[in-house]
This record gives C-alpha cells, sequence and structure tokens, in this order.
C-alpha cells in the first residue's frame, strides 16, 4: 500500500485531530484492515481492533458486533458503494472519520493493480456532512488540510492550496 510513500503529514494531521477529541482509555474499532496507521494510534495507547477485510457494503457484521466505544474511519468510505449504510450500521456515539475531498483537476483515484484500491465516490465536504446527518450524525468538528507534492506542472501547484483531506468528528444523534 506505502511501498514509495508513506503519507506523514496526512498520518499527523489524523493524529493531532484524534487525540483532539477521543481518550486513550477509549476503545476503537478501526474500520478497514490493520494498517500503519492503526499501529500509530496503538503505539500512542489507543486500544485499537480493526475489520478483517470483509466487503463493508454487504458484511457489516463486525461493526454491529462490536463493542467499541469510538468508530474510526480514515479513508475508507470512498471505497463503498453504499457508506450510508455503513454509517447506520455503526452502533457506538462517537465516529472519526477522514475522506480525500474531489478535486475539480483530477479524476477519481483507480488502481489498475488492485480492485479493493479505488475510489468509488470522491466527496465534496458538504456532500460527507450530508451523508453523515442523514445517517444521524451530528459534526462537533471539522478540518481540511492540502497535500502538496514536490512535482512540477499545474495539477502540483493546485495542490499546495486546494484542501484534498476532510476530517470529522460526529457523535450519533438518531439510530
Amino acid at each position: 500500500m506505502y511501498e514509495k510513500t508513506f503519507p506523514n503529514k496526512r498520518f499527523k494531521h489524523t493524529l493531532q485531530f484524534l487525540e483532539r477529541h477521543i481518550k486513550n482509555s477509549e476503545t476503537i474499532l478501526d474500520l478497514g484492515v490493520e494498517n500503519p496507521f492503526s499501529d500509530i494510534m496503538k503505539q500512542r495507547g489507543f486500544k485499537v481492533e480493526n475489520t478483517k477485510g470483509e466487503d463493508l457494503d454487504v458484511d457489516t457484521s463486525t461493526i454491529e458486533n462490536s463493542n467499541a466505544s469510538v468508530v474510526t474511519a480514515f479513508e475508507i468510505f470512498e471505497h463503498l458503494l453504499s457508506p450510508f449504510t455503513v454509517l447506520k450500521s455503526i452502533r457506538t456515539d462517537k465516529l472519526v472519520a477522514s475522506v480525500p475531498l474531489k478535486l475539480w483537476f483530477s479524476s477519481a483515484y483507480r488502481s489498475n493493480t488492485d480492485m479493493l484500491d479505488r475510489h468509488y465516490h470522491e466527496f465534496e465536504d458538504w456532500q460527507f456532512d450530508w451523508l453523515l446527518e442523514k445517517a444521524g450524525w451530528k459534526i462537533i468538528d471539522r478540518q481540511k488540510w492540502t497535500n502538496p507534492t514536490k512535482k512540477i506542472g499545474i495539477r502540483p501547484i493546485l495542490r499546495w492550496f486546494t484542501p484534498r483531506y476532510y476530517i470529522v468528528y460526529a457523535e450519533r444523534i438518531s439510530k
């Protein structure tokens, strides 16, 4: 997954945001397989369990049966055909989730080698907000950041100014 690059800036911002809202004593169900960021959360003292790679569009049983007090979903919802179903199946009252934002100057990400590493959705912030609201969540805090590259060209320059990532802390208001 991170053969050539490691998203240090994204991980730094994500960790700072998570630590601002979630205590180390809370248990976390992290949607998606174990990954470098789940390891970072564990190193910082969080108690983290991951889903096992099941297709969350089809099988939400791990989410429904979890006793975690928080669900995290870092760059997961853009891969799902129906993130609404997953958001409705969450039993906890706390959610920290991030998504890549749709870039008007770049098409949606699509891996040619990994069928699971493709974006079905790339959200605008208002679309993700609306999805959360319809699924019964109230956004308490939000943040965006850019993802500049060191390449030359028009798109790399635009990445210095255009937010690429959007993270929210939300609490359940209805089930």
